[in-house]
């Protein structure tokens, strides 16, 4: 369904940094769209045609080799946008996007999106951060991935998704977890289990949940907080103090 101009208070934290005046001006062009696992939101080399701005869904960005194996290089939940080629002159790009936690999402042409982009005020401004910040997250989780152990790799995950959908209880299943984190499905076996014992982590059926996040964080490495920080400072979204809870 479309917001009406009674709509107030977004959800996704862009949306909500955005000055009233500027928010107001996109309400007309927005739809509030529900998101479903495994929706798949832009495919590899075909054009973007709508951006979307997640709630508590989250949105995992994934590149795919000419065997089929996939790595996922981002997640995007109410802190960012789904669409980002198309505010950098292009409406394509090589990775794919699929949901990987259900929930609402606030759904815009591209084009609608693109054209207030070009008006050179406070959107532009704002994504422009956005795009530096993933940039970011992008360099700290390269060298992540090449140098921290996959216990650490883990935790750090299972913290940045907490902390995108507000929640310390999500469903993932350890084969979707070894396919995002790029790799076995039995390392992942090994290195939950090592959290689980830990008293850090629960896992049953496809679902986590966090129940010692301070334990959690001290496990993980150093990545989680610089990322964490990075995006606090670019667009001003306050991190969570260690062992805080969403709710």
């Amino acid at each position: 369904m479309s917001l009406d101009k009674n709509f107030q208070q977004p959800s996704n934290k862009l949306l909500a940094a955005l000055p009233a005046s500027d928010y107001q001006r996109l309400v007309p062009h927005l739809k509030l769209v529900s998101l479903e696992v495994p929706q798949i939101l832009y495919q590899a080399g075909e054009p973007i045609t709508q951006v979307y701005f997640p709630d508590k869904s989250m949105v995992s960005i994934v590149t795919t080799m000419e065997d089929g194996s996939t790595a996922e290089v981002g997640i995007v939940s109410n802190e960012g946008m789904i669409g980002i080629p198309v505010i950098l002159g292009n409406k394509t790009t090589t990775t794919t996007s699929f949901v990987q936690i259900s929930g609402a999402a606030m759904q815009m042409n591209a084009d609608v999106l693109r054209a207030e982009f070009n008006r050179g005020e406070a959107l532009q401004t704002l994504l422009l951060c956005y795009v530096q910040a993933i940039y970011s997250e992008l360099a700290q989780g390269a060298a992540c991935n090449r140098l921290h152990t996959l216990d650490e790799r883990l935790a750090r995950w299972l913290l940045t998704v907490s902390e995108r959908v507000e929640s310390e209880d999500f469903p993932l299943t350890q084969e979707f977890i070894s396919q995002m984190l790029g790799v076995r499905r039995s390392g992942v076996t090994v290195a939950a289990s090592t959290l689980s014992r830990a008293g850090m982590i629960s896992y049953h059926r496809g679902h986590i949940n966090i129940l010692n996040r301070e334990d959690l964080e001290a496990t993980s490495c150093e990545c989680y907080r610089v990322i964490q920080n990075e995006f606090a400072r670019l667009l001003g979204m306050k991190p969570s103090k260690r062992g805080e809870k969403f709710f």
